[in-house]
Order: structure tokens, then sequence, then C-alpha cells
């Protein structure tokens, strides 16, 4: 229960509306699929454009079911875009959509309506970014589009599209605090091996300090909201950057607490200071694993004691600390298993998720794996999600590998506690040996 708003379909919606194209946004996130079908029905509109990704493809491919059987929306044009199509350009096309973007989609979505509207002279095939079937049926891939140079020109998000109150009351009534998320770059210039780059490629492209904190003013004057979320892939990439929002928004007094991810290489103790006085409350730092020969087979391009070493300092400096753990990774064994249990231990991170590691099509980890796959699934029903492949050990061993960790690190963390819970203790240790116990048999 932490729903953010698809910020990549209102930055398309406050671009085409910059170039006088007036569209609706449907947000399904609390919707549902009869009323988006509702919806179609009484506006008949001449496109769709539906953001496709991992957690959505399943319901993209009902959408565009549902519009190639009504009569009345024959005429309407099927767009989709996001990371998910740029590696699966035949199958989206043959399950019936009509135009595919690949890559950043603003400049291209406003050049692909102005051609379906009959209001550009320019030919379908010199409109960069798409993928489409021609008039044999025959599967085109026009040009790369060249990414956006300069993101300051870009509108802001088109937030009054959506109800944003309805994500506010769900993070207050959950969490206690409401939020809102703002991006303030694009692309991620690293290379580790499981991470797709399906949209904005390996690049680094940044908004600047000034154009950010006017968007952070924006939202001040329109919603009352408590936090913000950067869903950036490296925040604190740019110590330059980092300082010049740090001034920017103390300058404006638009301090505001937030939360962003970074890496452990691009943290030191001014950019810590940095973070605090811009109204970072918590930092999220990237270490997969506890294992260096992992982080390695990663390519992840970080020590493992440098993770360290910062989640410890962003603590000192009064900053939540969090981080990712990966389990099942190629070449794992229980051994990287337990340096990863130490690791978050010596660390001592605030918070902490586990992930199982699952190959994304076009990555360099679904290519190492692909000749492993442990059987062949339907394209149409499953997700790169459900790809499994042979590890070190069986897939279950993971699950349990799962339920060790956070109950290890749990007890550690609960018997390091001023005050120690007897009962909470041993019944922490009980799930961790049975789990330890779980992970042995299928060692075998």
């Amino acid at each position: 229960m932490r729903p953010y708003v698809p910020l990549g379909i209102l930055y398309i919606s406050a671009y085409l509306e910059q170039h006088d194209y007036p569209n609706a946004v449907f947000d399904s996130t609390f919707s549902s699929f009869d009323k988006l079908c509702d919806e179609l029905l009484q506006t008949k509109p001449d496109v769709v454009g539906i953001y496709t990704n991992l957690m959505t493809k399943l319901n993209v491919l009902r959408i565009i079911q549902f519009i190639k059987n009504q009569p009345e929306l024959n005429h309407t044009s099927i767009v989709l875009g996001g990371p998910e199509v740029r590696n699966h350009i035949h199958n989206f096309l043959e399950n019936g959509a009509d135009y595919l973007v690949l890559g950043e989609g603003e400049q291209t979505m406003l050049e692909l309506v102005k051609w379906l509207d009959g209001e550009s002279s320019a030919v379908l095939s010199s409109i960069d970014g798409i993928a489409y079937k021609d008039k044999n049926q025959l599967v085109q891939q026009n040009n790369e589009r060249s990414k956006l140079k300069n993101l300051d020109e870009l509108p802001l998000p088109n937030r009054k599209k959506v109800n944003l109150q309805n994500y506010f009351d769900v993070w207050k009534s959950k969490h206690g605090t409401s939020a809102i998320s703002i991006n303030t770059m694009r692309g991620c210039p690293y290379s580790c091996k499981w991470c797709s780059r399906a949209v904005y490629g390996q690049s680094y492209r940044r908004r600047s300090a000034v154009r950010v904190a006017d968007e952070i003013q924006s939202i001040k004057e329109n919603y009352q909201v408590d936090s913000i979320w950067f869903v950036d892939d490296v925040f604190t990439i740019s110590h330059k950057w980092m300082h010049e929002f740090t001034e920017e928004v103390i300058r404006r007094n638009l301090v505001t607490p937030y939360e962003c991810i970074t890496r452990a290489d691009r943290l030191n103790e001014e950019v810590l200071k940095d973070l605090k006085r811009s109204g970072c409350f918590r930092v999220w730092i990237g270490a997969e694993s506890g294992s260096q020969k992992i982080i390695d087979l990663m390519d992840r391009r970080v020590e493992v004691q440098q993770v360290r070493n910062m989640i410890r300092l962003a603590k000192k400096f009064g900053l939540q600390a969090g981080t990712f753990i990966m389990v099942g990774y190629p070449g794992e064994t229980k051994i990287d298993i337990w340096e990863t249990v130490n690791h978050l231990k010596l660390s001592d991170p605030d918070l902490f998720t586990i992930t199982i590691a699952y190959p994304i099509k076009g990555t360099p980890l679904y290519a190492e794996v692909e000749e492993r796959f442990i059987k062949s699934l339907p394209w149409e029903k499953s997700t790169d999600r459900d790809i499994d492949f042979k590890r070190t050990y069986k897939r279950k061993y993971y699950d349990y590998a799962v339920k060790m960790i956070n109950n290890e690190v749990s007890f550690h963390k609960a018997w390091n506690s001023a005050e120690h819970n007897w009962r909470e203790l041993i019944r922490f240790k009980l799930k961790s040996m049975w789990a330890k116990g779980r992970m042995l048999m299928l060692e075998k």
C-alpha cells in the first residue's frame, strides 16, 4: 500500500497539452477493469496510450483484447510504451498493439498523434522511436529517437489529471504520512547486469536544481502532502547538483522531508550533510549482496565494505538508512548468503528489502541464464518475473533463505536492543532455525 502516480503517463499528457492536444488520463490504481471498459465505450477515443511494464503486461494484453473486440472502438489506435515493449516488439504487435513507442515517449507520441490525425506531412517510417506493422503485416522498427538533451524543456507532470488525494489518503492511513513522487533525472550510467535500461538507456541527464525546486514549490502550493519520494536511480550521482539543490531549496524555504536511492560510492560526509540539510530523512543505499564475489558477478562496481561504511555513516548523520538485497543470483552459494546475513548485522540498516533474482529480457543477466531456463512459459500468460533458471539450489531454497535472513537479522536487532523481549527473541530464532533446516534439506 505504497502507490505512486504513473509519472511517465503524466509527462506525456502534459507534453501533448503543451502542444494543443487535449487528452484524458485513466488512472487504474484506484479503479477497475470494468470501469476502464465503460470509460472506453463512453468516450470512444481515437488513440489509447498504455504504460507497459512487468507488473502491467498481462492487464495491458487484456485491455488490448477488449478494445479489439468492440465494434464501437474499431477506429481506436492502441499505442504501448514503457520498459516492457522494447524487447517484446513482435509479441505485442502480434497481440493487437498498433504502435509501440521505444524509449522516451514525449516527442514520439506527439509526432505519432499528429500523423494519426492527418496533421503531419511526414510518412510513418520517418517517425523515430516507433515499431508497427506495415500494410503487408510485416513488423517495422524505425530509427531510434535521440534522447532529450535538456530535460528542463519538459513541462511538469500533469498531476491534475489524477486524484492525488486518493494516494495521500492511502499513505496516511497505512503509514502515517502521505507521499508524492518526483523525477529529477533520466537514465543511469552504471552497468548492473540485472537492471533494465529499455527506456532511457545507459545515460545520465538531469533537470536543473532550480527546475526541480520549481516543481516542489508547485506541489506545495497545490497539495498538502507530507513527504517526497525521488524516484531517481542514483539521486546523489552528481555532488555538484546535490549541493546546488540543497542551497536552492534552503534559499526558497522549500525544504521538505524526502527519501531517495543512491550508491555507496556516490556518498561521503559532505553529501550526507547536504542530504540532511535539504530534507532527506531516509536514504536507500544499494548493496544487493554481502558477498563481494556476487557483487562483482553483478557488475555492481562497488565494494561491500564501502556500502557497510556508508550505511553506518548515514545513520550517524541522523538519516534512516535502507538497503536492497537480492538472493538466488547465478553463482551464489550458501556461503555467500551467510555473508549477506553478516553484512546486514554489521551495517545494521533501519530497513531492507529482499528480492529473489529474476531475469528481465534485454539485460545481461537474461542473456547469461537464458540457456538455463527450467521451462518454456507462454508469453501471453506470463511475465519475466515467472521465469526460473537452474541455480546453485532449487528455487524453493531461496524462499527459505529469505525467511532465514529476515529472522536472523530481526533476532540480531532484538538482541542488541535496550530491552530484551525474550518471547520475541525465541520466536525469531525458532523461525530462523526452521528455515535453515529447510535450506539444508534442499541442498542435498
